[in-house]
C-alpha cells in the first residue's frame, strides 16, 4: 500500500510540474488583440515577469513539500511522533488532538517563510503588497485562534465518532461536519470575515443607486452592499458573494471601486448575483456535502487498517494516525473530484456571464471590467488548456471575452 500512495504522490507532483511548463511556453511576447488597446507593452511584459516568478516560485515550494514529505515519511518521522504521543499516557482523543494537531503545526511552521516571501518579497516586487510585518503576524495569529476555536472541537467531534460509534461512524461525522460547514457560512460573514477585514455600506450615490436598481429588476433580495478594505493587504481587485439569509453579503473590495467605472461594477456584481439566481452556490455546496459523505465512508473502510499504518511504519493503527494516512491515501480522488468540480465551476462562470450581459443589457461592461481586472492583477492571459484543466476554476479571460462578444452580436 505504501508504494502505492508514494506512485501517486509523485505522479502527481510532475503532472502539475508538466503543465508548469507548458503554460511557461505558452506565453506570447504578442499582446492579444482584445487586450492592446488597454495594455502597454510594458505593463504585459511585467504581467509575463508575474507569471514566471509565481511559477518558479511554486515550483519551489512543490519540490520543498514534496522532499520533506518524503524525508519524515520514509525516515520514521510519523512513527517516533506516535511513540511520542502514545507516550505521553493520554486517553485516545486527548493524544489524537495532540498527534494531529502536532503534524499540522509542523506544516504550518514550514510553510510561512514562504508565505513571508511571497507576500513582502514577490508581492511587494509587483507592487501589489499592501501589508505590514504587523498585520501579516496579527492575521496569523488570528488565523491560529480560529483554527483552534473552531476546528479542534470538530476534530474532536470526528476522533469521538471514529473511536467509539462503530460502523455508523461516518455517517455521525458526516451530520457533523455539514451541520458545521452549514454554521460556518452563517456566521462567516458577520462575525469571522470582520476579524480580518473591516466591512462598510457602499455609500449614498450613482453607485449604489444603481445597484439597488438592478438588484430589484431580477428579483435579488438585497439591502445593501458591502465595502471591504482590501488595499489593507493588497492592491489586487476582486468582488465576492458570501453567507446565507440576512447573513449574506455582496462584497466589493475598495480596490476595484476605485479602479471601475459604474456599468462596470454594475456587470461584476450582476455576474455574482448570476451566481445565486442560477443556484450555482447551492449546486456545489450540494455537491460538496455529498464528496465528504463519500470520503468519510471511505475513510471509515480503511482508517483502522493495519496495512495503512504499515506503509507509514507506524506499528499499531490508531484514528488520529489513520485521519492523517487516509488523508495521503485519498489523494489520487481528491485529484480526480478537483478536476470535476473546477470543470463544473468553470461552465457555472460561463453562465454568470450570460446572466449578467442579458439582464443588464450591456455585454461590454462586463468585457471592459474582465479587461481591466486582468490588467489590474497582471492575469495570464494565454495560459495552456492542460494547465487550465488542472488549476483553473475560473475559463480564461479571453474565452470568456469571446462568449460574451457572442452575446453582444446575437
Amino acid at each position: 500500500m505504501g508504494w502505492v500512495i508514494l506512485f501517486f504522490i509523485v505522479a502527481d507532483y510532475w503532472v502539475h510540474l508538466l503543465a508548469d511548463g507548458l503554460n511557461l511556453k505558452a506565453m506570447t511576447d504578442t499582446i492579444p488583440p482584445a487586450f492592446e488597446t488597454i495594455y502597454d507593452p510594458g505593463n504585459y511584459r511585467q504581467s509575463q515577469d508575474y507569471l514566471r516568478t509565481q511559477t518558479r516560485f511554486g515550483r519551489t515550494v512543490a519540490t520543498a513539500d514534496l522532499m520533506v514529505l518524503l524525508v519524515f515519511w520514509l525516515g520514521g518521522g510519523f512513527a517516533m511522533l506516535d511513540g511520542w504521543t502514545q507516550g505521553l499516557g493520554w486517553g485516545p482523543l486527548a493524544t489524537g488532538l495532540v498527534y494531529i494537531g502536532a503534524v499540522v503545526g509542523m506544516k504550518t511552521l514550514f510553510d510561512q517563510p514562504f508565505s513571508i516571501y511571497a507576500t513582502f518579497v514577490i508581492e511587494e516586487r509587483f507592487g501589489f503588497n499592501r501589508s505590514t510585518p504587523a498585520t501579516w503576524i496579527k492575521d496569523r495569529l488570528k488565523g491560529l485562534g480560529l483554527a483552534i476555536a473552531l476546528g479542534g472541537p470538530l476534530l474532536l467531534g470526528i476522533l469521538a465518532f471514529f473511536q467509539y460509534a462503530g460502523d455508523t461512524a461516518w455517517l455521525w461525522c458526516w451530520l457533523l461536519v455539514t451541520l458545521f460547514g452549514l454554521a460556518v457560512q452563517f456566521v462567516a460573514p458577520a462575525w469571522i470575515m470582520p476579524l480580518f477585514n473591516r466591512f462598510e455600506p457602499l455609500e449614498e450615490g450613482p453607485l449604489k443607486s444603481s445597484i439597488m436598481d438592478y438588484a430589484r429588476s431580477i428579483g435579488f433580495s438585497l439591502d445593501n452592499v458591502q465595502v471591504m478594505d482590501g488595499s489593507r493587504r493588497s492592491a489586487k481587485s476582486n468582488a465576492f458573494f458570501t453567507g446565507f439569509g440576512r447573513h449574506r453579503r455582496i462584497v466589493l473590495f475598495d480596490t476595484l471601486i476605485d479602479s471601475h467605472t459604474t456599468d462596470e461594477l454594475v456587470a461584476v456584481l450582476a455576474h455574482e448575483m448570476g451566481h445565486c439566481k442560477l443556484r450555482h452556490i447551492l449546486k456545489m455546496m450540494t455537491a460538496g456535502i455529498l464528496q465528504t459523505g463519500v470520503l468519510l465512508y471511505l475513510m471509515s473502510l480503511v482508517i483502522g487498517s493495519p496495512q495503512l499504518s504499515a506503509a507509514f511504519y507506524v506499528p499499531e493503527p490508531a484514528t488520529h494516525s489513520g485521519l492523517i494516512f487516509f488523508g495521503l491515501l485519498y489523494a489520487p480522488v481528491d485529484f480526480l473530484l478537483g478536476l470535476a468540480s473546477q470543470s463544473i465551476s468553470r461552465r457555472h462562470e460561463y453562465a454568470a456571464d450570460r446572466f449578467a450581459a442579458t439582464t443588464t443589457g450591456h455585454p461590454r461592461s462586463l468585457i471592459d471590467a474582465l479587461k481591466k481586472l486582468s490588467v489590474h492583477n497582471l492575469s495570464n492571459l494565454s495560459p495552456h488548456p492542460w494547465y487550465v484543466f488542472l488549476n483553473y476554476s475560473h475559463p480564461p479571460v479571453l474565452a470568456r471575452i469571446a462568449a460574451l462578444e457572442e452575446i453582444g452580436n446575437a
